[in-house]
């Protein structure tokens, strides 16, 4: 495979000619730069008006390579010639050059220019390019490979830094300023004796038979090219290697992508996210940008306008930004009604007011770097986890995040610099066991994880954000305008009909199961658990009648019918004989839930054995069920017309395992509401569920 380095254009604020001179001092040998050895002048020419003079030279380079690699090389230093054409007239030099020991096993071209800057003539502009193809190399050629790109990309750092010393060297004897070339008079009888100067391009002729350098592929204007002062000045410190990988998918894009090349901050993005894989950043890239095209992503801030829905529930604002200067977004996710929202305003329209906002974190963040004059690519965000609670892991509202999650990487990668999370409560590390396998390792070592007040002090908001902008909610003295949220109104919510043109109903249907429960039936579902510590969660909407929820443990398997594994409806679960108490427990108190409720839960099992979840018709007040019916209860319900209950129920257990020592805090959780539901929701008695009731 053939490694391919392209510079950008690096400015000398010098005039050509006293760049030349410095240039020249770096020959025959070059103490500032160790692996030059030395060189020898091959073969020399001059134009006969002296414009144009050409020099070619073998130098000498040692070898830099473990001991071994030199032994079976049998070499100490390689070979390469270099051919210099120096124009005074046009003030440029071109310079060529390839490698000559183990030509039949390595190839290595190189090619460099010193030219004039095209808008200022009292600045000189170099570029280079080079090409590496390792054809065989006695079983070594990848170890060679890094070898040799590792000591190319560190020489080309070193050569301006060389070309500078010697700049300052000239200055620092008194040579400040050298005239440009000017041709010397032409005597009459040499004007008949000549036909005139050569062309520099004749002059090839003159050179020994060897491998010509590489010609550039294709010549790009002076506003295509990229300089050095601009890339670190915009885009930050990048090394050679880097450096190269932007040019040349910047280059790729201009001359096969139809259509606007993006920004050069955008595309350092992608490369930064494939750790500058340069055909892995072009792949992802490709993509996103066919993506960008399909959905008009382009257009999204002039086209797209959030429902007055959304701007009054939408828990998210930008504020201000951190002591990094990063734009920062507040997320006040534990007071915002995911599933109300989900439920109001559909998928899709949350899915388009989060790209809006990841488009204007972009625009953030090319504003901030032109205000605070230093590179700025990405935002803080600071996500306040205050009342959190099992609502917000009603499963289609989980399904869409993590789709957002997927289409917010794969499109606005490195875009976020540090995620704060503050005031996280114990029922955290559910959610965050459902979604950060979701999420790119890269990221995830982004966030900083604060629980109750631990966020305030040293190590806190302090460290990440100056005084004058914490918010006020925060413990900070600064007004922050994000909305607070809130529970959406029912009367909000999208009718039936209204979802009917996307498929998102569908969707969730297919996620949840549906059950009837009679009077003296109900409802229930087997959970087996084979190790103590898992987490049982669920999520059910009571759609017509009163039920009881209550949740119980047993060592003893039920007699299951030929139904699903795990789960019966309709029927008597347990033995007859059975016993509260003696040969299963109640570990969850009863809860009513009222029709039209959605009900969040979980539970940390304390036992391994089989848990029952269980549904039945609330009764009146004083004869609410204690123990599960009987078999003469069952058959008369089944026999006995009368009314029934409905819901629609998910449930999921998630292992010990996948909460990475997190469990001991879910494991003191108990039952609690968030503020959204404080007036409408109560517990009775201690549990290990975190509940919510939305009414």
């Amino acid at each position: 495979m053939v490694q391919k380095y392209q510079s950008p254009v690096r400015i000398y604020k010098y005039p050509f000619e006293l760049v030349m001179a410095a240039y020249e001092k770096r020959f025959p040998t070059c103490p500032q730069i160790p692996v030059f050895l030395g060189s020898e002048v091959l073969r020399e020419s001059r134009s006969p008006d002296g414009a144009v003079h050409v020099v070619e030279r073998s130098c000498r380079l040692r070898v830099e390579a473990p001991r071994l690699l030199r032994k079976i090389a049998g070499v100490e230093h390689v070979v390469f010639v270099q051919r210099n054409v120096l124009n005074w007239r046009e003030r440029t030099l071109l310079i060529e050059a390839h490698n000559e020991t183990f030509a039949s096993r390595v190839v290595v071209n190189e090619s460099c220019s010193y030219t004039v800057h095209p808008e200022n003539e009292e600045w000189t502009c170099f570029e280079q390019c080079a090409s590496l193809d390792i054809r065989s190399f006695f079983g070594f050629e990848n170890a060679l490979e890094k070898i040799a790109m590792k000591q190319y990309t560190a020489n080309v750092k070193r050569g301006k830094e060389v070309i500078e010393h010697y700049l300052n060297e000239l200055i620092s004897q008194g040579t400040s300023h050298i005239p440009r070339w000017t041709p010397a008079p032409v005597r009459e009888e040499d004007n008949r004796s000549q036909a005139g100067p050569r062309d520099p391009g004749s002059l090839e002729a003159d050179r020994p038979g060897s491998a010509p350098g590489p010609a550039p592929e294709t010549v790009l204007t002076d506003e295509d090219k990229l300089d050095a002062d601009y890339i670190e000045r915009y885009l930050g410190h990048l090394t050679p290697v880097q450096e190269s990988c932007l040019i040349q998918l910047r280059h790729w894009l201009q001359e096969t992508h139809k259509g606007k090349i993006p920004k050069d901050e955008h595309i350092l993005r992608f490369l930064r996210a494939r750790d500058f894989h340069l055909d892995k950043a072009r792949e992802m890239l490709c993509q996103s940008l066919s993506w960008r095209k399909q959905h008009q992503v382009d257009l999204l801030l002039q086209t797209w306008r959030p429902p007055a829905l959304l701007e009054e529930f939408y828990a998210g604002g930008w504020h201000y930004q951190d002591t990094d200067g990063r734009p920062l977004y507040i997320l006040r996710l534990g007071h915002m009604d995911t599933k109300g929202l989900m439920k109001a305003v559909g998928e899709e329209a949350l899915l388009k007011h989060v790209l809006s906002v990841n488009e204007e974190g972009q625009k953030r963040c090319e504003g901030n770097t032109k205000q605070f004059g230093r590179p700025i690519s990405s935002w803080t965000c600071l996500v306040d986890l205050e009342g959190l609670n099992m609502r917000h892991l009603w499963r289609p509202g989980v399904k869409a995040l993590l789709r957002m999650i997927e289409v917010v990487e794969d499109n606005y990668p490195e875009t976020l610099g540090r995620l704060l999370i503050v005031r996280a409560p114990r029922v955290f590390p559910v959610l965050w066991t459902l979604i950060s396998p979701f999420i790119n390792e890269n990221t995830r070592q982004k966030f900083l994880i604060y629980s109750g007040s631990n966020y305030q002090g040293p190590g806190g908001l302090v460290d990440y954000l100056d005084k004058e902008v914490i918010p006020d909610f925060l413990g900070g003295e600064c007004v922050c305008n994000v909305p607070e949220g809130g529970l959406v109104p029912k009367s909000l919510y999208l009718t039936e009909e209204e979802q009917g043109h996307t498929d998102q109903l569908q969707q969730w249907r297919e996620t949840y199961q549906s059950a009837s429960v009679l009077r003296g039936a109900p409802h229930e579902v087997a959970v087996e658990i084979l190790e103590g510590e898992s987490v049982i969660t669920w999520d059910f909407d009571i759609l017509r009648g009163d039920v009881v929820f209550s949740l119980y443990h047993s060592k003893q398997m039920p007699k299951l019918g030929p139904q699903e594994p795990g789960a019966r409806a309709g029927g008597q679960l347990t033995d007859k004989g059975w016993v509260l108490g003696v040969d299963y427990s109640r570990v969850e108190a009863p809860l009513v839930c009222r029709e039209g409720e959605s009900i969040q839960g979980s539970h940390v099992t304390r036992w391994p054995g089989i848990y029952l979840l269980q549904w039945q018709m609330h009764s009146p007040p004083g004869n609410v069920a204690c123990s599960l019916p009987g078999v003469e209860d069952v058959l008369t319900a089944l026999h006995s017309p009368g009314p029934k209950c409905k819901l629609l129920y998910y449930y999921e257990v998630l292992a010990s395992e996948d909460f990475r020592g997190s469990m001991s805090s879910l494991e003191s959780c108990t039952s609690g509401f968030s503020q959204l539901s404080t007036t409408t929701s109560s517990s009775s008695g201690q549990s290990h569920s975190s509940p919510l009731v939305s009414r």
